[in-house]
């Protein structure tokens, strides 16, 4: 309690809160342009933390984290174009919700849904590191590739409108991801003789080109008609058109409390990340729902159950990296060098060699929950402005903004050319309707998922009856064999349910 106290005086009473408060600014602003996000902010704004002392320059830089996820949902719902892949899930239905002239309603939505995600799952972290980092010890090769196996699958089969298609682009997905060096001989694998290519597909251009720019060429066809919609988009007489009505939130707590849980659950175990646990709230969401098909025209429950999910992850992510020194996500990964740069080495001797910095830190990212309301909802008539803006200026500058956030991934034009490469894929994705976004969940989790089934195949000596001393394996690989059985089940009785009642008629 003495340190708690202590921090909230060295917080509030020195510039902590101050640099807290920019990092929130900055990353809100990263996180609405597509490209740009919490990786790419965290890791250019190491070096400014030089001169800080160690609670502002890490105050900053999770402020960073933290803002550019609630600040992605900005052009997830506006634009249908997501500053971050894990806000995906966030366009579905906030962008229709736009377009229907409830902008106000779903930046609202998202941005409440976002803080108090980040915030109870900031409560998680502090209350749980030590003890849940003794389970996260369990996590071995083995677990992490059955746990990630089972994402593939629960992904694939509720993102699209066919299980196969889903799963099939999950596959080209994990293809994708094994351009590169290969991890245990180093032989280059599908680099063609592009140098470039060495170190794999970057992920940055990749998502700008399929759901920024791809989204972007669709716009550009339908140009008239949006701008149609857009011109009779205005905002409505009817004040619970720009507001969260009483109905509204007792809908929606569930989902974001179950969206919290399900983020902080996904950030705690490493590989996963913020995609995987937008993605898997949202399916849940629409599983749970009496009304599953109205869900990607303009329910606000799907923005709160992403934003939830999505915001969540990243303070949660935090525990292995206190406890253990392992960190659970990129930004945590990236962030390791901020915490040794500054004399705080992750790890479970943080906690008794430095408990007082530890606890400034705690009272910082509380901190940056309540700024990030106080800026983000000032912010909203601003933000909502948007849709007013004819398409034809609105598409140069998402355009230009996935040029840059493309080229300062690698500092190399080659960056944009794997977007151009990468749109056409999109492009293709959307046409013949399979789910991009389970491609990119693919490729991001397939690094992982490749050198974890190399380790499984050496612990279990080739013999899959060895599985039996992996109990987590084995309910994670039952539970993926269930969803392949439940979902295909489910769309089978859907498609034969046209012919049961044209047989009745005709009977």
């Amino acid at each position: 309690m003495e340190h708690v106290l202590t921090a909230f005086q060295n917080v509030f009473t020195g510039p902590a809160l101050f640099w807290v408060g920019a990092g929130v600014l900055l990353g809100y602003i990263l996180g609405a342009i597509p490209g740009l996000g919490k990786a790419t902010g965290a890791a250019v704004a190491i070096p400014l933390t030089y001169y800080l002392d160690p609670v502002s320059a890490l105050g900053l830089l999770i402020g960073i984290a933290k803002g550019s996820g609630a600040g992605s949902a900005v052009s997830a719902i506006l634009l249908n174009t997501p500053g971050e892949p894990s806000s995906a899930p966030t366009a579905l239905d906030g962008y229709p919700l736009a377009r229907q002239g409830n902008a106000q309603k779903a930046l609202k939505m998202g941005l409440f849904a976002s803080v108090i995600g980040d915030f109870l799952s900031t409560i998680v972290l502090i209350v749980l590191a030590a003890p849940l980092a003794r389970y996260a010890l369990l996590i071995g090769p083995v677990e992490l590739c059955a746990i990630l196996i089972f994402s593939l699958t629960f992904i694939g089969g509720l993102s699209g409108g066919s299980m196969i298609k889903g799963l099939i682009a999950a596959c080209f997905g994990i293809f994708f991801a094994t351009v590169g060096m290969e991890t245990e001989t180093f032989v280059p694998r599908l680099t063609f003789g592009f140098l470039q290519l060495d170190d794999g597909i970057s992920l940055v251009p990749m998502a700008i080109g399929m759901l920024a720019v791809a989204e972007m060429i669709v716009q550009a066809g339908n140009r008239r008609e949006i701008d149609a919609q857009s011109a009779e988009m205005k905002d409505s007489d009817n004040p619970d058109d720009r507001r969260i009505t009483g109905a509204e939130w007792r809908r929606c707590a569930p989902v974001i409390l179950r969206g919290t849980f399900i983020g902080s659950v996904v950030g705690i175990l490493p590989g996963l990340g913020a995609s995987v646990g937008s993605f898997l709230s949202y399916g849940a969401t629409k599983r749970a729902s009496k009304t599953p098909e109205k869900f990607g025209t303009g329910m606000i429950e799907g923005v709160a159950a992403a934003e939830s999910a999505d915001n969540a992850v990243v303070p949660s992510s935090f525990v292995p990296l206190f406890a253990l020194g392992i960190p659970g996500s990129v930004i945590a990964a990236i962030l390791i060098a901020a915490f040794i740069l500054h004399g705080l080495t992750p790890g479970p001797r943080m906690f008794v060699e430095q408990p007082g910095l530890v606890a400034d830190l705690y009272v910082a990212m509380l901190s940056a929950s309540l700024i990030m309301l106080i800026l983000g909802y000032a912010g909203q008539r601003f933000f909502a402005m948007i849709i007013r803006v004819p398409l034809r200026l609105i598409i140069p500058g998402v355009l230009l903004f996935c040029c840059v956030g493309s080229y300062m991934e690698t500092s190399s034009a080659f960056s944009i050319y794997v977007m151009l490469f990468f749109t056409l894929i999109g492009f293709l994705s959307r046409k013949l309707d399979f789910s991009f976004v389970t491609f990119l969940i693919g490729f991001v989790i397939a690094p992982k998922l490749e050198l974890s089934f190399r380790q499984s195949l050496q612990l279990l000596d080739h013999d899959w009856a060895n599985l039996v001393h992996h109990p987590i394996a084995i309910v994670f690989f039952l539970a993926a064999v269930v969803t392949v059985l439940a979902v295909a089940r489910k769309q089978a009785g859907q498609s034969v349910e046209p012919i049961d009642i044209e047989r009745e008629e005709l009977s």
